[in-house]
């Protein structure tokens, strides 16, 4: 499969020089000097390990002033001296992934909420000291000796609205992100291997009948006014912002991405946006219940023609470690303008449902007139069924409280 640096576009590691180009274009650094190490090493198994000296340099600045920063992210809590010199000369076996590599976005953003990826599967057992802890924090209290519970969709007919009278939600979304088997998450992806995947999962949506058939559109030659319009409409994705830029999440853009949509728009597939596959399912209201189904649905038609990766231990694995177990997000665009002006109360609530509030726009961005994005935060040691559950039984008591104020 290759390398984390593709051999077609290999670049040279120079001290002091940034992990990522501006538009996301660079490679992997710690990757690019495995890659060139490994070359140079031949068939000596000792060179395959080494961290290039760049890389350690580059990672010994990069601990050094985030450890001075006064940055929040989980990167900066559980990245002690300790870790950080136990991790650094280590690389994954396939792809030869560094710990640069793991962490660079939260080294260059310290205003990242977590701050690091997984640049392949590997990455979360040979870097298991750093993603373990915040796995642990950010899911709720999932440990190192915890095993995420197989997948349980459980009985789809027991949600309904969460909103009837249409006055607070003005959309639901539920979507899960897959990846598929045999390939190594975006840092790590040749361009070949981009359009080899956009193929496969064109090929097989092309397929899907009833409610979900529809068209795939690949970003590549897709008429400027078209990509516009679905940016607007939130059906389509934008390049990644610079968290994910700086991970290299963003390399060959376009190249091999691409956006399936039913007809009627309530069904949509992101092709190698942040993970491998987006697969989402929303429409105007509150009708949760009939948004579940429909994903539900979908999920087990795509996965009898895809396989997709898995662990016994974290559940469906992805590029982001916020997102591995069930990789459910059930969010809805709400309007509570009381609950607005009182933050602390909105914020109360949530934490006792385990729900994330994030801007109208989704993440690093504002409430615009009172609406919020509102999902459920935890993924690992419960089913589908159960994070779905939080979401709804948290919209619900947030819907009783904004009525009460």
């Amino acid at each position: 499969m290759g390398l984390c640096a593709s051999k077609d576009k290999k670049e040279k590691v120079i001290e002091g020089e940034g992990a990522a180009t501006a538009n996301g274009g660079g490679e992997p650094n710690g990757a690019a000097t495995a890659a060139a190490d490994q070359d140079a090493a031949g068939q000596d198994g000792k060179q395959d390990t080494m961290v290039d000296a760049a890389v350690l340099a580059k990672l010994e600045e990069g601990y050094a002033k985030l450890a001075a920063s006064d940055s929040k992210s989980l990167l900066k809590k559980y990245l002690t001296k300790e870790v950080f010199d136990n991790l650094k000369n280590k690389v994954t076996p396939t792809f030869k992934s560094t710990l640069l590599d793991v962490i660079q976005s939260g080294l260059e953003n310290h205003d990242s909420g977590v701050g690091i990826y997984a640049p392949d599967a590997e990455a979360y057992t040979v870097f298991a000291d750093l993603f373990d802890p915040i796995i642990e924090d950010y899911h709720g209290g999932f440990k190192k000796t915890d095993k995420h519970p197989a997948s349980d969709f459980g009985d789809v007919s027991t949600f309904g609205n969460v909103d009837p009278t249409k006055e607070y939600v003005i959309s639901t979304r539920v979507r899960c992100g897959r990846s598929m088997q045999g390939y190594p998450f975006n840092p790590c992806l040749t361009e070949a291997q981009y359009k080899e995947m956009e193929s496969k999962v064109s090929s097989t949506l092309s397929g899907l009948e009833g409610e979900l058939k529809g068209k795939f559109y690949p970003l590549t030659g897709m008429e400027k006014a078209v990509q516009q319009q679905l940016i607007d409409d939130h059906f389509l994705f934008k390049e990644g912002d610079r968290f994910l830029q700086a991970a290299n999440a963003c390399r060959y853009w376009p190249s091999g991405r691409g956006i399936y949509h039913n007809d009627n728009k309530t069904f949509l597939v992101w092709c190698n946006e942040e993970d491998h596959l987006r697969i989402i399912s929303m429409q105007q209201g509150g009708d949760l219940g009939e948004i579940y189904r429909r994903l539900v649905t979908a999920v087990n038609e795509i996965e009898k023609r895809v396989p997709f990766s898995h662990d016994d231990r974290l559940g469906f694995l992805t590029f982001c470690p916020t997102n591995l177990g069930t990789t459910i997000r059930a969010s809805v665009h709400i309007k509570v303008p009381k609950l607005a002006s009182n933050k602390a109360k909105l914020e109360e609530v949530a934490a006792k449902y385990n729900l994330q509030v994030r801007g109208t726009r989704g993440e690093h961005t504002e409430a615009e007139g009172g609406v919020y994005d509102i999902s459920n935060k935890r993924r690992m040691g419960l089913t589908e069924y159960q994070a779905v559950k939080e979401m709804y039984d948290g919209i619900t008591e947030l819907i009783k409280l904004e009525k009460s104020l």
